[in-house]
């Protein structure tokens, strides 16, 4: 295997296409065009399915459709995009049907501007439709993360028979960098036993999230808290560097954690005891691991490219037990490493001067 320069947006694309992506759905939105027009070339080409929809709206209600069958099926946008998705999104939810979205995410609200920002976390984590559901939510700081990532949504969606995201800011998206793609995986000549392929010679198969009794609806929810649970077991994903004696742990994800982990290991060399925690699932959110940690750190600093939305996870992970404090940038500015560490520094001292 060699590696060669890539753009995020094309490394999932193609990433996707090695993994048997079989269907495609899609609609033009910066910072993440790049990733449909790559795979509008590229799926034809493979004799595979790629659609430019009309809108957000349809393009996800066609991932529905395609999901039904048991294909392996994707969209891409970006943060306005995301936000026209989320009935969809809850129609797939309550139909239990595997499929990966990818959010390259953009300044906001609104229309707000095409420079990279992590202001999406609310939505991807906190189940992306209504609804009692999280989606699996996944957040590369590289462009070989992305690769990686994209072949483990379709596994994890597989597996669980549950939607995956991956929550990327258009940093991600838009950067080039070395990396390595996978072989090429044959397209499944079979789909899943409950998948509508047609009921010549067994009973239908029906697939829906409409349930009129309370009581059906009830039982289909305590299913589905079952799995989620299982889940949040199971796939706890996260990235840490020199915890092992930290004082001061920076929590940081995507672009945001890595330009932190630069500052981090400034810190270090100036003496400081800090240690940094990079979740890579922001659902499951790995609070297991932070709850760990807080048992033997002094204080914890969260670095996002918003206005403190992981902030709150970070808060309940801690369970209360040190200070939790913050540094943001928001409407697609991001942060430099100096100005990390003079908060990491700012944060160091103050914690130094209460013991």
């Amino acid at each position: 295997m060699t590696r060669e320069l890539l753009k995020g947006n094309v490394a999932i694309a193609e990433a996707a296409v090695r993994a048997g992506l079989e269907a495609y759905f899609g609609y033009p939105i910066t910072p993440q065009t790049e990733l449909l027009e790559y795979l509008s070339a590229r799926m034809p080409e493979l004799g595979r399915v790629f659609l430019q929809a009309e809108s957000e709206v349809a393009a996800i209600n066609m991932v529905y459709g395609a999901a039904c069958t048991g294909a392996r099926v994707m969209t891409s946008t970006s943060s306005p995009g995301f936000s026209l998705m989320q009935e969809g999104l809850s129609y797939i939810a309550g139909s239990e049907l595997p499929c990966v979205i990818v959010d390259i995410m953009r300044g906001g609200p609104g229309l707000g501007n095409i420079q990279p920002s992590q202001s999406d976390y609310f939505q991807v984590t906190r189940s992306a439709g209504h609804g009692d559901f999280h989606p699996i939510v996944l957040a590369p700081a590289s462009v070989q993360e992305a690769i990686d990532f994209t072949l483990l949504a379709f596994e994890l969606a597989e597996k669980y028979r549950h939607m995956v995201i991956i929550a990327a800011d258009g940093q991600i998206g838009q950067m080039m960098e070395p990396a390595e793609l996978p072989p090429m995986s044959p397209v499944s000549k079979t789909h899943p036993e409950w998948a509508l392929t047609g009921a010549r010679g067994r009973s239908k198969h029906v697939i829906t999230s409409l349930y009129l009794n309370a009581d059906e609806e009830e039982a289909y929810n305590r299913k589905l808290q079952a799995r989620l649970q299982s889940i949040q077991q199971a796939e706890q994903r996260w990235f840490e560097y020199a915890t092992e004696d930290a004082e001061l742990l920076v929590v940081g994800f995507g672009t945001a954690g890595r330009i932190a982990l630069s500052a981090v290991e400034t810190a270090r060399e100036k003496g400081l005891k800090v240690g940094l925690l990079r979740p890579q699932t922001l659902w499951p959110f790995p609070e297991d691991r932070i709850s760990q940690l807080a048992d033997s750190i002094q204080a914890c600093l969260v670095v996002e490219m918003n206005a403190g939305q992981m902030l709150n996870d970070v808060r309940l992970a801690t369970g209360g037990q040190i200070p939790v404090k913050f540094y943001g940038r928001m409407g697609g500015v991001i942060p430099m490493p100096s100005e990390i560490l003079n908060a990491i520094e700012t944060e160091y001292q103050l914690f130094s001067v209460r013991e």
